[in-house]
């Protein structure tokens, strides 16, 4: 008996392994997905990806003004 439990438990955790769901979609897309949906939580995830998308053209924009000073 004590030997079924052991090999059913050991055949659950090979079967939890990580796998390829075969998605094509980024993780932005996924996030964009989503932040569209009405799913609790997607308010949490639209002001988020506004965050990220703000500090991302701030960036860009202190990176172009680094490299006009390199000239």
């Amino acid at each position: 008996m004590r030997f079924t439990i052991v090999a059913f438990l050991l055949m659950s955790l090979a079967g939890c392994g990580a796998s390829d769901s075969g998605s094509t979609r980024t993780e932005a897309q996924r996030d964009s997905a989503i932040a569209e949906s009405a799913v609790p939580g997607a308010a949490g995830v639209r002001s988020a990806l506004s965050v990220s998308d703000s500090a991302n053209a701030r960036r860009a924009l202190e990176d172009s003004i680094m490299s006009a000073d390199d000239q």
